[in-house]
């Protein structure tokens, strides 16, 4: 396969089975669904509406700046940060400057985390949000995250720890092999830990990029992980291709049974 671009193989990513592997977490889980936008969310309470109110605010922040600017949806690239756009977007904006991508790269992860902070100021004392592999999480206990690498042997045998006093934090994955957002990479996931939930999904996007095909395997992984150096604010990164496996930062990793 050197030279020649994976395909994806978004059949389990479609019909999220990860979800069913989430550990016994003592939390009442809720999904929903409105068009793209699909959240798992995990806390005390069933919240189905609360969680359906949210989205659509998320989405009408977003979906109204898009009409005005219509280039923000396609761009690949970092745009300026506009601080007369809503504060969901500029997050976005600020989080493609940082990592050097187009804002819609942090889309997933954006949505989480206003999601999980709406939930939270409503009065739920521990949340947990997934969208499409990025997640966020305010719990008041330690929590491990194991990283879903498509067809990789170290997929679901491999995770991260995350520590009570971390707390709110995000556990992103990006995938150039499995999912249906747009990855230029080859890597089977590239997993960033960090406080803000939309510069993470942004980083694990970029750094993603970097484990190409014609990078070759142990090269796109260490230029992935060299990257990662270079983005402030994160925390710690995983990346998985095939049997590779590499880690940067502050990052503890553990063996898990799923």
């Amino acid at each position: 396969m050197k030279g020649q671009k994976r395909k994806k193989n978004p059949l389990s990513y479609r019909r999220r089975e990860y979800r069913a592997l989430i550990s016994e977490t003592g939390l009442l889980s809720t999904q929903v669904r409105i068009e793209e936008t699909d959240l798992h969310v995990l806390a005390q309470d069933e919240l189905r509406e609360q969680v359906t109110d949210l989205i659509l605010y998320c989405r009408s922040q977003l979906e109204s700046y898009i009409v005005k600017y219509p280039g923000f949806s396609a761009s690949l690239d970092p745009l300026p940060v506009d601080k007369t756009a809503p504060p969901l977007v500029r997050d976005m904006l600020s989080a493609g400057i940082a990592c050097g991508v187009g804002p819609m790269a942090a889309v997933a992860g954006t949505v989480a985390e206003y999601v999980g902070k709406g939930l939270l100021a409503q009065g739920q004392p521990e949340v947990m949000i997934e969208n499409g592999g990025d997640i966020f999480l305010s719990r008041n206990q330690d929590c491990s995250a194991a990283i879903f690498a498509g067809e990789s042997p170290l997929s679901y045998k491999v995770g991260v720890e995350i520590k009570k006093e971390q707390m709110p934090f995000a556990v992103c994955t990006s995938s150039g092999t499995v999912g249906h957002s747009l990855s230029l990479g080859d890597a089977d996931s590239v997993t960033v830990l960090a406080r803000s939930t939309s510069l993470a999904d942004a980083a694990a996007t970029r750094l993603g990029n970097e484990v190409g095909a014609e990078k070759g395997g142990k090269n796109g992984v260490a230029r992935a992980l060299e990257k990662a150096a270079e983005i402030e604010g994160i925390t710690g990164v995983v990346v998985i291709c095939g049997e590779l496996m590499g880690a940067v930062g502050d990052v503890k990793l553990i063996e898990t049974s799923l």
